[in-house]
């Protein structure tokens, strides 16, 4: 049995993070040619949105739980199999209840794998010399990339046949998900049950912080889902470039995002999770007040690339942080916060739009990261101390 602070355990969270970034990747990707293969009206698409994610608010609620209880291990892999079958239900699907159908398994594999390969990372950091959430965060967002640029370097071989590549996509990416399983079971970690119950037998309750974790959440939710959703689509409108240009939003903040995310690790290690994160809040906040006063192409790239840059170090250290203090089922709580707003954000940043226009509206994520610059106090320091030191020190 794999060990903890063995080398190919944390390669098994990799595969993991990885596997699951790719499927999410080729979904995203695949999202245009579903709309037009089913010719679904706006309404129609947010259902299907909306279907997905409350399948996977359940399943993190669930697999949270479980995790605890019988080793994150074996929920992961329990929950490979499931995403295969999502994604290959994306691509094959005839019609439109079976497309639904599959976006509800979609919704319960990503949610429950986003926190069992979280609770995985968590453990095997703690048997490491130095921190590494942020590099399998970084892995995740790898695989996104790969699955995404899949569908696209795939196009030309079926004569740009949008259905015929999505299919092609979403087969290979079910056929490498096998791959996984099998290295998986061969590399995934035994990993600790984790008890909530003090001495006398009785049920402790999930700690103050992991909600406080939760608001800190919300705000890295928001700016992570408006980014993904609206950067191109501003960075289009307001420079006034064609949309090929506009896109150049998006790259900067994907590409940055990974970047941090390689490095984020070293900078954990030498500062501190509490002023990596501050940093993360001011360099996000200030992307966006970039992106609500410029109108020039370069420095909008500049604003978006800040955005980037500051969310990706977000995300791992609160999750981190979450999971240390709090074990599976308070992860769960704080990745339901996170995924919520993520699912939400883009729906209420349109209402913004539409009603107080583009840049205006990108005050709003500004001021919501910029609050992590005084949430982020809940998080340890470079010396290490966990959340509820933290607490008690600045109370």
């Amino acid at each position: 049995m794999i060990s903890l602070d063995s080398p190919k355990a944390a390669a098994g969270v990799v595969l993991l993070f990885g596997y699951n970034g790719l499927v999410i990747g080729a979904y995203g990707a695949s999202i245009p040619t579903l709309q037009a293969k089913f010719q679904l009206a706006p309404w129609q698409l947010s259902v299907f949105f909306i279907v997905m994610g409350l399948a996977g608010i359940a399943s993190m609620q669930i697999a949270g739980r479980l995790a605890d209880r019988h080793g994150a291990r074996r929920v992961s892999l329990a929950i490979l199999p499931i995403l295969v079958v999502a994604i290959l239900g994306i691509g094959l699907a005839p019609t439109l209840p079976l497309l639904y159908a599959a976006a509800v398994v979609l919704g319960i594999g990503n949610g429950g794998i986003d926190v069992a390969m979280n609770a995985i990372g968590v453990q095997v950091e703690k048997h490491r010399p130095r921190p590494i959430m942020s590099f399998f965060h970084g892995m995740w967002s790898v695989g996104s990339l790969t699955g995404a640029a899949t569908l696209v370097l795939l196009a030309p071989l079926f004569g740009r046949d949008p259905e015929q590549t999505m299919l092609a996509t979403t087969c290979i990416v079910a056929a490498l998900g096998l791959v996984a399983i099998a290295v998986a079971l061969r590399i995934i970690p035994e990993t600790e049950v984790v008890g909530h119950h003090d001495e006398s037998g009785v049920k402790t309750p999930i700690p103050k912080s992991a909600y406080l974790l939760g608001l800190m959440a919300i705000a890295f939710g928001l700016g992570e889902g408006t980014a993904n959703d609206w950067s191109g689509y501003h960075v289009t409108q307001v420079a006034g470039v064609d949309p090929t240009t506009g896109a150049l939003g998006f790259t900067c903040v994907a590409a940055f995002m990974v970047v941090i995310r390689l490095l984020g690790d070293f900078l954990v290690g030498r500062f501190g999770r509490r002023a990596v994160t501050t940093f993360g809040g001011a360099c996000s906040a200030l992307g966006y007040l970039i992106a609500a006063l410029g109108s020039s192409l370069p420095v909008l790239l500049i604003g978006w690339s800040l955005v980037g840059l500051g969310i990706g170090m977000i995300a791992p250290q609160v999750y981190a942080v979450a999971g240390h203090t709090a074990g599976g089922r308070g992860l769960a709580v704080v990745v339901t916060f996170g995924y919520a707003t993520f699912l939400i954000a883009p729906a209420l940043i349109g209402g913004l739009v539409g009603s107080i226009g583009i840049q205006p509206t990108m005050f709003v994520p500004a001021i919501l990261l910029s609050g992590l610059i005084f949430l982020a106090r809940v998080l340890p320091g470079r010396e290490g101390v966990s959340v509820a030191d933290a607490e008690q020190t600045s109370a």
